[in-house]
């Protein structure tokens, strides 16, 4: 055969072939994007499109996205984050200070959900709701019963501004249940849990979160304990995760001179910003000390920091958890958001807040508080080995790079913490036996006029016997000397839970602070003129043991507090 009739004879095949190929191509590429290059920002999408098109099974692509969205922006650090609409929702109510519901704090106990306080003016003191009202029915549906957890009772009372919820009440006195409807509405949340004086002159303030509405409740706080004879504050910022930076600068120019810097931040893309105090502060002549612990992080490890590095006042307590990132936030149409870490948060000195981090293994740094509790930090003096050392205004040797190291170590009080106190501790027997006592002998302890008059009382019943018995009946047998050693433990604990449900939260502190150790350091050094800024640069503060080591059993880091839907 020739070579012209060869060309005339395969041509048309080649030309097949190499048609057929094309589209083979093109829909390989089709499905990697359009470009015909597969980067790091197209695979994503072209992974997903893949999915959608040609998978054997449907598929429900918003939740594979949902799903995948935590995993991807989770490798990045700990504290950059995918977040849901419904977890963006809750996020933003407790920075704003408010959420939507019927305006009551519950106990869900024995399986039946009690009140166990009203918000004043709110939706159910409105529809006539009273403290100690058992809630069995919503909306005609028997919510009581075994296994009911709280947040199915926040599901079902919470909801929409305005929208109606139909209760089923079961009030002391009567039989049968009492129909009642309330229009759910605004109901605050306090970040200011308590301001009240702790000596003629020295003035507590409680502060949980830094949210939007912190500062006038701060503001507030601390006008009604100058009113009251404070000339010394105690901040305390135990437990605080942080919140709002505006709020935290905001706190602290009542305490810095004009010109003094408060905190920077500063990243790869992000030009340092920074904040100053104005000068416009009601507080810049008043002693203040700050109270940290390892649950202490963000905003709170701000406030602390600059207070330390202008030798303004004194912190005391455990070095802080150590979360100095700044977070920059997308939203997505559907109420969804991505929080992205874009900077670090510096202290005046130049300390940065943030702890160090191993990438990829963030649940280790989650559980950064409870190994440092193994490792003897609490009770014997820190053991950080990454500390860098700076100077203060006034000169001071101060450390950072892993949190906040307070100018006193005051070790975690473990005198009464044994494995029979964790073991109700845990099993959350102390409050629940606090709102059964108040349940029960409600009428009595109506009675009482004050927080102090009904603490007085309640120190002369017989509380830890009937507690013990209580355990008992629920499978914890007694331990004689473990009990005893805990006694004041566990009374200190019970007074105050049942104080708090005639009295409120703020009382709850009044009482339950009075055996605080950090607390009674802070009085101590204030009385001493030792918290006065001439004098945090002069002394040299030693570390203070307080407590003895208790092994491998778990402390309970965080104490109850109310619960409102």
């Amino acid at each position: 055969m020739s070579p012209e009739k060869k060309v005339k004879t395969w041509l048309p095949l080649w030309i097949g072939l190499s048609i057929a190929l094309g589209i083979l191509i093109g829909n390989i590429y089709s499905q990697f994007g359009s470009t015909g290059k597969v980067d790091g920002t197209g695979k994503v999408d072209a992974v997903f499109n893949y999915i959608n098109k040609s998978y054997v099974d449907t598929v429900n692509m918003r939740a594979l996205v949902e799903d995948a969205l935590p995993k991807i922006v989770q490798e990045l650090d700990p504290h950059s984050a995918y977040i849901s609409a419904g977890d963006m929702k809750r996020m933003n109510e407790d920075l704003e200070g408010h959420f939507s519901g019927i305006g009551v704090s519950f106990y869900v106990l024995r399986d039946t959900i009690i009140v166990t306080s009203i918000v004043s003016g709110g939706p159910s003191e409105a529809a006539g709701i009273q403290q100690w009202d058992r809630i069995v029915n919503v909306n005609d549906t028997l919510i009581a019963g075994k296994g009911i957890t709280n947040a199915d009772v926040l599901q079902k009372l919470r909801g929409e501004k305005g929208s109606e919820v139909k209760l089923g009440i079961k009030r002391d006195g009567k039989s049968t249940l009492t129909d009642i409807v309330v229009t759910r509405g605004d109901i605050p949340m306090n970040s200011v849990q308590a301001a009240y004086m702790s000596t003629k002159t020295i003035g507590y303030i409680k502060v949980g979160t830094f949210g939007f509405n912190t500062f006038n409740e701060f503001i507030s706080a601390l006008s009604k304990l100058k009113n009251q004879g404070a000339r010394s504050f105690i901040v305390d910022l135990r437990g605080n995760s942080g919140g709002s930076l505006e709020v935290v600068v905001a706190m602290l120019n009542e305490f810095l001179k004009k010109g003094d810097l408060i905190v920077y931040a500063d990243g790869r893309n992000f030009p340092r910003q920074d904040n100053y105090a104005n000068g416009s502060g009601t507080s810049k002549e008043d002693d203040v000390v700050v109270l940290i612990d390892e649950l202490s992080a963000s905003a709170s490890e701000i406030f602390a920091g600059a207070i330390q590095d202008h030798d303004r006042g004194l912190v005391i307590g455990r070095r802080s958890f150590g979360k100095g990132s700044v977070q920059s936030q997308r939203c997505f149409p559907d109420g969804s958001a991505v929080r992205l870490t874009v900077a670090r948060y510096y202290t005046p000195s130049g300390r940065s807040i943030q702890r160090k981090y191993e990438k990829g293994k963030y649940d280790e740094y989650e559980m950064e508080a409870l190994n440092r509790y193994m490792q003897g930090d609490y009770v014997n003096t820190d053991t950080a080995s990454t500390l860098i050392s700076f100077k203060t205004e006034g000169g001071r040797t101060v450390f950072g790079g892993d949190g906040i190291m307070p100018d006193v170590f005051v070790a975690r009080d473990t005198i009464g913490i044994n494995s029979y106190f964790n073991s109700l501790a845990n099993r959350d027997f102390i409050q629940e036996y606090a709102v059964s006592y108040s349940d029960m002998y409600k009428q009595k302890l109506q009675e009482f006029q004050s927080a102090e008059d009904l603490a007085r009382f309640l120190y002369k019943q017989p509380l830890l016997l009937n507690l013990v018995s209580f355990a008992d009946n629920k499978g914890i047998r007694p331990r004689p000397y473990y009990i005893e050693e805990s006694r004041n433990l566990f009374e200190r604990h019970l007074i105050s839970y049942i104080v708090r449900n005639f009295f409120g939260e703020e009382s709850y502190y009044s009482i339950y602070m009075k055996e605080d150790n950090l607390m009674k350091k802070a009085v101590d050094f204030i009385e001493k003129g030792l918290a006065k800024p001439e004098s945090v640069v002069q002394e040299k503060y030693k570390s203070i043991t307080l407590g003895k080591r208790i092994g491998s059993s778990v402390p309970p880091f965080k104490e109850f507090s109310f619960i409102y839907a």
